[in-house]
């Protein structure tokens, strides 16, 4: 272990999933077809919806945000997943630990919120279409979309702040594919009790507050759902909630699994496990749940990017 004047931890080795090396290798593969499947997924939404003026209204202007944020998400996390199948140890110095650990919280926080704004408009639109233009103008829809991300950005740097005062001495074993709150909190040799109040009170808050919001809408709308009185017209909005109902229940619970619960529960080779549904599977299934369903965003897609291909110029009538 490498340590700074005065003992401290100069870089932390992440341990990942220790397993055989053909059965490593097999899921380095399966990793990184996931990995560039989602950046190839959300990259395509980014455009399409940038490109296509007819998609810029709320709806789309805020699934344009949870791509973009995917984006981002997946090349923090993932590329230490494939690194910790490849090698024994992955190292990573305290600096970039911290870094990626900000990074990851602010993210995380950013998408809880995102999704809360996303079902708040999903209520407005189902439940009062013919008000939804005056309810959600584009000026408050940049309003919300800024709200999201400032709002998990600060909570990262209230965090961040108060893990940055701790210190480690040794050991630098961290078991997980990435830096992780639970993981640097174990390893500290500080006092972490208000570290870990501060850790906890901030995770109901960015987490349960979105949540509560998430679960009102969704209540609201599947009350609208049961008025409508065509049942064909009832299975088409069931199904569409129900996928949409389906990525938020595993990114919630898997999000309130690992960071708000007692420190005493942590279990961290459930929690690595855990930590594989919100950092790769989710972000992979959004674009499809969100966008890739819906026939707006296929058919834009299809003049984008299809229609570049075949017509790259503009033919005079």
């Amino acid at each position: 272990m490498r340590n700074l004047s005065g003992g401290h931890v100069e870089e932390f080795v992440l341990v990942g999933f220790p397993t055989t090396p053909p059965l490593q290798l097999l899921l380095f593969v399966l990793f990184f077809a996931i990995y560039l499947l989602t950046l190839l997924e959300n990259a395509l939404i980014v455009f399409t919806i940038w490109l296509t003026p007819s998609l810029h209204r709320p709806m789309y202007f805020f699934l344009g945000h949870l791509s973009f944020l995917e984006l981002w998400y997946i090349n923090v996390t993932i590329p230490r997943l494939l690194a910790a199948f490849l090698t024994q140890d992955s190292r990573v110095s305290y600096v970039g630990c911290i870094t990626q650990l900000y990074f990851f919280i602010a993210l995380a926080c950013t998408e809880c919120v995102l999704l809360a704004v996303m079902a708040y408009d999903r209520y407005l639109a189902i439940c009062g279409p013919l008000h939804y233009p005056s309810l959600m103008p584009s000026s408050l829809a940049t309003r919300l979309a800024a709200a999201s991300w400032g709002s998990g950005f600060f909570s990262s740097m209230m965090k961040l702040l108060f893990i940055s005062q701790l210190s480690y001495c040794g050991p630098n074993i961290i078991n997980h594919f990435f830096c992780d709150i639970s993981p640097l909190l174990n390893l500290t040799c500080s006092d972490k009790e208000q570290v870990e109040l501060v850790d906890f009170l901030l995770a109901l808050v960015m987490i349960l507050l979105p949540l509560l919001a998430v679960v009102s809408s969704y209540t609201a709308i599947i009350a609208a759902i049961l008025r409508i009185p065509t049942s064909r017209g009832r299975c088409k909005a069931f199904s569409t909630c129900a996928t949409h109902l389906a990525v938020v229940v595993i990114y919630y619970s898997s999000i309130l699994f690992t960071y708000a619960r007692p420190r005493a529960m942590y279990t961290f080779n459930h929690n690595k496990i855990i930590s594989v549904l919100y950092t790769i599977i989710v972000p992979s299934l959004n674009p499809v749940i969100y966008c890739l369903r819906n026939k707006e965003v296929k058919d834009a897609f299809r003049k984008t990017v299809m229609g570049r291909c075949h017509y790259p110029r503009d033919v005079p009538d």
